[in-house]
């Protein structure tokens, strides 16, 4: 059984939550959950091959943030459970829901097999984040599908 968190963990994941405050990590957060949707890996690439431009550095800035985050609560760090409370990483959850359909191609495209590795092994690790993770991707699919829609409206 799992240890119960503590108040050291609580800590940390307020710590955690507080940097996501940041100016620039607000923007990041933003343009991930506004207007970056990829469909696949190439449209992935178009922003990590977009050197100097913020879209390039907001998308690393979420993807660095999450993993790392997802990272202590793996090693220990922080209380798994504490860690996976909807509230905190449900954007982990969408975060990595937007890439999974592609994400073996983008670490073949990017050469990195470690992409998004640590939020993987940790949703995976159990059967609630196995069950979030399909949660979410439905979630997308449904906003996507409204996101077609509408620009099908607004084209006619």
């Amino acid at each position: 059984m799992p240890k119960s968190a503590t108040p050291a963990d609580a800590q940390v994941i307020l710590q955690l939550y507080d940097l996501r405050r940041e100016a620039e990590m607000r923007k990041a957060r933003s343009w991930w959950f506004v207007s970056f949707w990829p469909q696949s890996a190439d449209d992935f690439m178009k922003v990590v091959n977009e050197v100097g431009m913020p879209e390039n550095a907001w998308l690393r800035q979420v993807i660095g943030y999450w993993d790392l985050a997802a990272a202590l609560a793996l090693s220990g760090a922080v209380n798994q459970e504490l860690f996976l409370v909807p509230s905190f990483s449900g954007e982990m959850f969408t975060v990595f829901a937007k890439v999974r359909p592609f994400l073996g191609e983008l670490r073949k495209k990017i050469g990195n097999p470690e992409l998004l590795a640590n939020i993987e092994t940790l949703i995976n690790s159990s059967k609630k984040g196995r069950e979030r993770l399909k949660q979410f991707e439905a979630r997308l699919a449904a906003r996507r599908k409204l996101m077609m829609e509408a620009a099908a409206a607004k084209a006619s």
